[in-house]
Formats: C-alpha cells, sequence, structure tokens
C-alpha cells in the first residue's frame, strides 16, 4: 500500500514521488512536537504508537540538514529531526474545495503555550557540538540499512539495467528485435548492450547471468518492459512535482502519432516552475481510441486521478490536430470548457493561425490541401529534393530573377507551416509541378522509385482545378487573419495589440461575407488565369457530377458550383472558427499583458487591467486589494528612473526581483504565462514538441517506444538511478509470487505498465 504525507495540503504519496517518507518518533514528547507543527487537531488524540504506526511525514516537510542518505538505497533522519516546512495557506485560495486534513486554527493562548514549550525544550537539550556530533554519527550506523549479500547484488544488477535503458532513451537507439537465438529467445539492442557491459567488466550482470538457467530467457520481455515503464514514470514524477509546485498549468496536444497500431495524442503541460521560468513539458501518449466523451474523461484521470493534479486549475487548452482528428479535437475542446470554464480554448503558439485555422475546415478538399502541403513539407527536407526545386524556380522565372531569388529563399525550410503558406503555394504552384514532373521521370536515377512515385502523386493532386480553387480561396479568405496571425506569436506587446485588433478582423470578414458574389468573381478569375498557365481543364469535380444525372449535369456552372460549395462555406467556417477561439474571456485574458512594464509605457501608463480581472479574480492571494496594488504598480514603473528600462516580456517581469512586493501582478502574471498562445521566449531551448518530432523522425515508425520517447525528449531531467531501483523492487519484488498481484495494483497507481 502506499504511504500518504500527513501534512496539510501535500497531496504526495510515496507511489507517485521519489522521496522518502518517515514515521511520526515513538517518543511521545518528540511525536507530540511533530503533531503541534503539523497543526492537525484530528491527530491530538492519537496515541504516538499509532501514529507511528499509521501516518507519515514526507522529506519535503524537513530540513535538508535533519535528512541524511546513509545509503544509496536509504534516507533516514536525524534523532533530534523536527518537521518546520508546511504550506498552512493553500487552501485558502479555493475555499469550496473539500480538505481531508483539517489545519487547526491556533488561539493566541496556544502560541504562548507553543513558545514556552519550545523555549524550556532547548534550554534543557542544548548538548554540545561535539556531543551532537558523535550522536550523529552513531545514529547513521545504527539506522544504516542490513541488506543480504544477495540484495545487494541484485540492486546492482538493477542499477547496470537502468544505465542501459537510460543510454538507450537519451542516445535515440531503437528498442528492435534483430535477431532469434538457437534457443528461440529474441535478441534486442537492450541484450546486445547488456553483453558489451559483461565483456566490458560488469561483474554485477556477469553474475546474474552465469547464475540464469540455459533454457531460460535472461532478461524477458516483461522485465524489460517493466525497467522501461518504472524509469518513464520516474522522469514524469521529475516533472510532475514542479506542476503541482506550480499549481496552474494548460493542456498542450500535438499530432496523433500511431505506436503498434494505436493512435495516441502526444500531451504536453506548459507551466511556470517555482524560478519564475515558463516550462511546456512531455508527460505521456493518451490513447485516442473512443468518442469525445471517452477522451476528455481519459484525460481527466490522467491528470487527476494518476497525476495529483487539479482540472480547476487549468487555465488553457490548444490542441495542434490535423486531418480527421480536428472535429473530434474541436468537440474536446468545448467539453473541458463546459466543465471547467478557465480553461480556454485557444491557438498553438507553435503553428500558424492560418494553418490552423485551415485545419479546422471539415470540407474534403480543404483537408486534401493541407494533407498535401504536409506531404510537400516532408518531400523537400533532402539536399537533392530541395536542390531539384530550386532549379525549377529559376527556369520558370529566368525573366523574372528577382523573383526567382526572393522565393528561392522564402522555400527554405518549414516553408509550409509559415503564416502566407498559400500565398507562397500560389507562386510556386508551376515550379513545384515542373520539379514534380523532372522527378518522375527521373532520367539520371538518382531519385528511388518511392520518390518518384510520391512525387507522381503529388503532381496528380496539384493539377486538380478543385485543389486550385481550394488555394486561391484560402489564400484571399486569410488575407484578412494573417497580420493578426503573426502579431499573435509575436512579442508582447504584439499579443496586446492583436487581442485589441480582433473587432477590425471580424469586421473586414463580415464585409466580405456580405458582398461574396463581388470577391468571388474576382477569386475564381485568378484560379482560371492559374490553371490556364498550368494547362489544368477547368471543371467541376467528377465526384459531384457522377452524383447528379446527366442532363443536370450539363446545366451546372463551374463558377456557381464553386461558390456555393468552397468559397461560402470556407469564409462562413473561418468566422465562425475565430469568434470561437476569441471569445470574450480569451480576450479578456490578452489585455491583462498590460501589466507587463513596457506595454504599459506604451499606452502612457493609462491601462484597466482592474477592468478585465475577474477572469482569474479567484487565483489571485489577495483579490480585494488588487486596485490599490495596481495603482502602485503603474506609479513605480511611471515614475523610475532615466536608467531603467522597463521589462518587454512576462518572463523578464517574473524575474524582478521587487515583483514578489506585488503578489496580486506576480500570480496574475504567472497564469497569463501559461496560456499556450503566447510563444514561448526562450528561443535558444528546443521546446518538447521539437524534441519530440525529432525522436520520432529519426527511426521508421516500427521502432517508436513510448517510455523511450520519454527518455529521449526529457534527457535534461535528472535521472536518478538509486531511485529507479528502488522503485523497481517495491513494485515487482524478486522470487515472491505473492506480491505479484500486489505489485500490479501499485505499478497501476504509479502510472500503468506500457505495452
Amino acid at each position: 500500500m502506499p504511504n500518504f504525507c500527513a501534512a496539510p495540503n501535500c497531496t504526495r504519496k510515496s507511489t507517485q514521488s521519489d522521496l522518502a517518507f518517515f514515521r511520526f518518533p515513538r517518543d511521545p514528547e518528540r511525536c507530540r512536537i511533530w503533531v503541534e507543527n503539523c497543526r492537525r487537531a484530528d491527530l491530538e488524540a492519537k496515541t504516538s504508537d499509532q501514529l507511528n504506526k499509521h501516518y507519515r511525514l514526507c522529506a519535503k516537510h524537513f530540513d535538508p540538514a535533519m535528512v541524511c542518505k546513509t545509503s544509496p538505497y536509504r534516507t533516514v533522519l536525524k534523532d533530534t529531526a523536527i518537521p518546520t516546512i508546511f504550506d498552512l495557506t493553500s487552501h485558502l485560495k479555493n475555499p469550496h474545495t473539500r480538505h481531508r486534513k483539517r489545519i487547526k486554527e491556533l488561539t493566541e493562548e496556544d502560541i504562548r503555550k507553543i513558545k514556552e514549550r519550545r523555549l524550556a525544550s532547548s534550554i534543557g537539550q542544548l548538548p554540545s557540538k561535539k556531543e551532537a556530533a558523535a550522536e550523529d554519527n552513531v545514529s547513521n550506523n545504527e539506522d544504516e540499512p542490513q541488506l543480504s549479500t544477495e540484495e545487494k547484488e541484485f540492486r546492482d544488477y538493477l542499477r547496470s539495467l537502468f544505465e542501459v535503458v537510460v543510454m538507450l532513451g537519451k542516445q535515440t537507439i531503437p528498442l528492435v528485435i534483430d535477431r532469434e537465438t538457437k534457443a528461440g529467445h529474441k535478441r534486442n539492442n537492450f541484450h546486445a548492450l547488456l553483453d558489451y557491459r559483461m565483456n566490458a567488466g560488469d561483474e554485477a550482470l556477469r553474475k546474474r547471468f552465469e547464475s540464469t538457467a540455459v533454457n531460460t530467457e535472461y532478461l524477458s520481455a516483461t522485465q524489460q518492459t517493466q525497467l522501461l515503464d518504472v524509469c518513464e514514470n520516474t522522469v514524469r514524477e521529475e516533472m510532475l512535482m514542479e506542476v503541482r509546485e506550480s499549481r496552474f498549468f494548460s493542456i498542450v496536444t500535438g499530432d496523433l502519432v500511431e505506436i503498434t497500431d494505436e493512435k495516441h495524442l502526444p500531451l504536453f503541460l506548459r507551466y511556470v516552475n517555482q524560478n519564475n521560468v515558463l516550462r511546456e513539458e512531455f508527460l505521456d501518449f493518451v490513447p485516442f481510441d473512443g468518442d469525445e466523451s471517452a477522451l476528455v474523461e481519459r484525460l481527466e484521470a490522467q491528470l487527476t486521478d494518476r497525476w495529483g493534479l487539479s482540472m480547476e486549475d487549468c487555465r488553457g487548452q490548444a490542441h495542434k490536430a490535423t486531418g480527421t482528428s480536428t472535429t473530434k479535437m474541436k468537440a474536446v475542446a468545448v467539453l473541458l470548457m463546459e466543465k471547467y470554464p478557465l480553461a480556454l480554448h485557444m491557438p498553438c503558439s507553435s503553428t500558424a493561425l492560418n494553418i490552423h485555422l485551415a485545419n479546422t475546415l471539415p470540407f474534403p478538399n480543404v483537408q486534401i490541401v493541407m494533407e498535401t502541403l504536409r506531404r510537400i513539407g516532408n518531400f523537400f527536407k533532402t539536399p537533392f529534393t530541395q536542390d531539384e526545386l530550386e532549379n525549377a524556380i529559376y527556369t520558370h522565372y529566368q525573366k523574372n530573377e528577382e523573383k526567382a531569388a526572393t522565393l528561392r529563399q522564402a522555400c527554405g525550410p518549414r516553408w509550409t507551416e509559415q503564416h502566407n503558406v498559400f500565398d507562397l503555394l500560389l507562386d510556386m504552384m508551376a515550379p513545384l509541378v515542373l520539379c514534380m514532373l523532372s522527378i518522375t521521370e527521373n532520367t539520371d536515377g538518382k531519385f528511388a522509385d518511392s520518390v518518384t512515385a510520391d512525387a507522381y502523386s503529388v503532381t496528380e493532386i496539384l493539377m486538380d482545378f478543385e485543389v486550385v480553387v481550394t488555394v486561391v480561396i484560402l489564400k484571399n479568405v486569410l488575407t484578412f487573419t494573417r497580420a493578426f496571425g503573426r502579431n499573435l506569436q509575436g512579442e508582447t506587446l504584439d499579443v496586446f495589440c492583436a487581442a485589441n485588433s480582433l473587432t477590425a478582423v471580424l469586421h473586414s470578414l463580415n464585409e466580405v461575407n456580405d458582398n461574396i458574389d463581388v470577391y468571388h468573381e474576382f477569386w475564381y478569375e485568378e484560379a482560371v488565369n492559374l490553371a490556364t498557365v498550368l494547362d489544368i481543364p477547368v471543371r467541376v469535380p467528377r465526384l459531384f457530377l457522377r452524383k447528379h444525372r446527366a442532363a443536370e449535369a450539363s446545366e451546372i456552372q463551374a463558377e456557381a458550383y464553386y461558390k456555393e460549395y468552397v468559397t461560402v462555406p470556407v469564409i462562413c467556417s473561418i468566422m465562425q472558427e475565430v469568434e470561437d477561439m476569441f471569445s470574450e474571456n480569451n480576450l479578456k485574458a490578452l489585455k491583462c499583458l498590460s501589466l507587463v512594464p513596457a506595454i504599459m509605457g506604451q499606452m502612457k501608463f493609462n491601462t484597466t487591467e482592474e477592468n478585465y480581472a475577474d477572469v482569474y479574480r479567484n487565483d489571485l492571494p489577495n483579490p480585494d486589494t488588487l486596485p490599490a496594488e495596481l495603482h502602485c504598480w503603474r506609479i513605480k514603473w511611471k515614475h523610475r528612473g532615466k536608467e531603467v528600462r522597463l521589462p518587454t516580456t512576462i518572463h523578464e517581469t517574473l524575474q524582478l526581483p521587487d515583483v514578489k512586493f506585488f503578489p496580486n501582478v506576480n500570480s496574475f502574471l504567472k497564469v497569463l504565462s501559461t496560456l499556450p498562445v503566447l510563444k514561448y521566449e526562450d528561443s535558444n531551448t528546443d521546446t518538447a514538441s521539437e524534441r519530440l518530432r525529432a525522436y520520432l523522425n529519426s527511426m521508421s515508425p516500427t521502432q517508436w517506444n513510448k517510455s523511450l520517447a520519454m527518455l529521449n525528449v526529457n534527457t535534461h531531467v535528472k535521472h536518478d538511478l538509486d531511485v529507479m531501483v528502488d522503485k523497481y523492487c517495491r513494485l515487482y519484488p524478486e522470487d515472491d509470487p505473492e506480491a505479484e498481484g500486489e505489485s500490479e495494483e501499485v505499478a497501476e497507481e504509479d502510472g500503468g505498465v506500457k505495452q
């Protein structure tokens, strides 16, 4: 059974933490002091024996000097250790939450008695420094764990195994089956590395190997899964401890990943750590099966039941979905907001707004265009294909060298993910077709058959008039949101300006919708002209004609068809999506960025954050004093010295030493920083989503492993091998069949065993 911490407002338990847990002391006097410091009124009536048997405190509540690591396998307390570090106020921020561990309110008489007892205790128990040091040494010797030779050898063996697992993850070495032994046992990279270590002199591995029966697999697939699972959960718990301490977070999900024939949703958490630094960490893969309600329940269970977080503290959500999954993720976002209104649904900072808007359109022709864009982006990642594209650009625009140079520079890495991607695609349509045809012919034989087949397939799609019309309409409609989207992914001042310009964006889209006949005429003419250049026949899609009788089909005009089935649905859906993504609460949150001093200066210190503060009123430590505090905050920066520069970002503001004297402003900025629409300010650091993408691109899909992906993406997280050994011994006791069922239950609590 797991140990739960008895401290108020502490939710740690031994199966979800690498911290040591300590029993209440049997000594009645010392035990009484522990209870007194805990401020748990319900524990005062219990005897020291009862407390010692049933209650624990985790190491977070003791001064680090009081905690001794007597060996790699055991942590103990000094005999005189008293818990002094407690959180006795955080429950006040959420008064509606039920608390199992009630905190005792101290009267003045209680405080006086406590002071008297502590004074008497300190006078009566003042040993000399030499005596105290001697006692510590004796205590440490007495508490040294008595491990048998077999136990020590088993732990050394486990340590070697975990060291290999961590290396597999860090070095992006796939855990693939590459051969089978004569005895029928499967061998993989894990076994190969263990062999190498044994040959290099690892005695713990060698002894274990020699003691294994000849007809038994040295390290079974089940044991490998258990090792990977413990590694993964240890790394995750290290990050979750930071999230719990920070309290507020946002959910970010990535593109679907298919592992072992099952679709999974990469799940990231965005939060501000105790050093006031914004973090966005990869936490897990969530199964994508089931309907929207099932996925919402799965996300909630993952975050609350297994990870110990509260969805009431979720302040944002962003879902980077593509293809058919976009509709499902939009429904998931709506369901989450119905349950948790402050989990604001926003676009993801790592995806251009125009790309996001196009991805959300549920029309087959639009989804074909977006999928083709992704294919083109992947196709031109190699130097050979990129060189071929640049040659095609120069060939097509040989009479316009300036245009050719501009396009050559624009079609660099990840050009298919930019804000102006549809403008670029139209300018490059002719060179793209020319390039793909050249690769398909493959006269010099430098391209593989798979590459030429892919080039032919993309050419067939680009040479379809419906695709040309769709790209032209997307380009023209999304022109009105392009500057708005760029600002959203810009500096803090740009985001603030974007929040105040949304009305103008919606006004422009409404004006287009009101005059759709005129606009469509111009857009359709642009599509026809491009089709003429590319020798693409102008016609209604064949699938549509097949659904109608021949007599009716001859009467269908192409221009009228594309207006009804492409232009009007696209403009209406874009307008609706913009309104949904930037609701009143979303805009209020973004307008609170005026708390950043540089924006206050830009606004001549005439800002009105208190008008929007009601969105996060319950998140502030002292909401009643907010108006006065904001006034002082403005005065501080308005009357600064000439040599003082105004901080320009949330991160820069949070790093100020005196921001702690403005608790409401400090809390406000931390909550705002977690919003997923704001860009990650540390441009020198790869984001977790980029590291995950790099891992997935580094090997074939058949070699992907969820646990190794977790280790690879989170190499910056501390890997304590001794903690992993302790956790493994707790979850999977060796040679104890009776404990097998119990260990499986504990593994469920600790994060579940990955297949």
